[in-house]
């Protein structure tokens, strides 16, 4: 019998629909989420609004998917994770990974129910936002505190790695891969595009934005590259003013100043869907193509890059106290 501590470690992540007839429901749980909108008189007003908001952009939302292959690849590749975590941390310990996601299934309660097969000693809670934010992070805590009932065994967490040296080596190794598909590297401009987020959510204190800020400056550091670079930010939602400048009016300030070789580098996901997919590849690629861009690449999710996963593998033992 193994004498390795059991750990748990849950994964949370957003969730993506996994066939065209989930992308409603998917979308549904999104905007009913009040960590995501919030409303005066949000238990009454909050579901009606997310059945708005569904029905103006469901056609949408769902021939992106179409464009795509019929639904999110955001499930197979955190399973892949979770495996490769799984076999990073055996020499160390007997780990379960388990997957909680916010707005698709496996949710956080199925999640949970795993968890009851696998006695564990502690639990890791590990966010796959590198970035702490209110409307990612903070609500999928919100929804695990609302699930799981507290016992003697230790609970510890990771709330974010936007800086960690392991995951800034990932990314620079994504990086540098990417930009030898240009015949003159120094000419690209490399933009980051990290999901956007309402400007009210910083007036709050939400830290998102400095988080990507200092992951673009560690990235660019250790890269040690001289291109030009510019952070970005995508998906946008309603009228209300949103961190700027968005993807696309980077595109016509780059396309306007004459930088016509960009690398776009999706810096707040880890895993390839809708938003690098379909908004970079797909709809920035044509805008950029429209605007005269000679050069248009994308910098590929970390996915289950082993250098990503020594990071989270890092995380885990850290938080467990365990020798790395």
């Amino acid at each position: 019998m193994s004498s390795l501590k059991k750990i748990g470690v849950v994964f949370f992540q957003l969730g993506g629909p996994d066939s065209l007839e989930a992308v409603g429901p998917f979308l549904y749980n999104l905007f009913c989420d009040p960590d995501i909108i919030q409303l005066p008189l949000g238990w009454l007003l909050r579901k009606p609004l997310a059945r708005f908001i569904v029905w103006r952009r469901m056609d949408h939302v769902r021939h992106a998917y179409e464009e795509i292959g019929g639904r999110s690849p955001i499930g197979l590749l955190t399973a892949q994770q979770a495996r490769a975590l799984e076999r990073a941390l055996a020499p160390h310990a007997d780990v379960r990974v388990v997957t909680a996601m916010r707005y698709w299934h496996p949710f956080t309660h199925e999640a949970i129910a795993q968890l009851r097969e696998f006695p564990y000693d502690e639990l890791v809670l590990l966010p796959l936002y590198p970035q702490y934010s209110f409307a990612t992070t903070g609500s999928s805590l919100n929804e695990w505190k609302r699930c799981f009932q507290l016992d003697a065994r230790p609970v510890r967490l990771v709330e974010h790695f936007f800086s960690h040296p392991q995951y800034i080596a990932a990314l620079v190794e994504r990086i540098s891969l990417s930009l030898s598909r240009f015949d003159a590297q120094e000419k690209a401009t490399i933009l980051f595009s990290a999901h956007g987020l309402p400007v009210s959510f910083i007036q709050r204190g939400d830290p998102y934005q400095k988080h990507v800020e200092e992951t673009v400056r560690l990235v660019m550091a250790a890269g040690k590259w001289a291109n030009r670079q510019i952070l970005c930010y995508q998906s946008k939602v309603g009228r209300e003013r949103w961190l700027e400048p968005s993807l696309l009016d980077t595109l016509k300030t780059c396309a306007e100043n004459g930088h016509r070789h960009l690398l776009v580098c999706p810096v707040a996901f880890v895993t390839e869907h809708i938003e690098t997919l379909h908004e970079i590849n797909i709809e920035a690629r044509a805008e950029a193509g429209h605007l005269g861009i000679e050069q248009f690449e994308m910098v590929p999710s970390l996915n289950d890059s082993p250098l990503f996963i020594a990071a989270l593998a890092d995380l885990v033992l850290g938080a467990c106290g365990l020798a790395r």
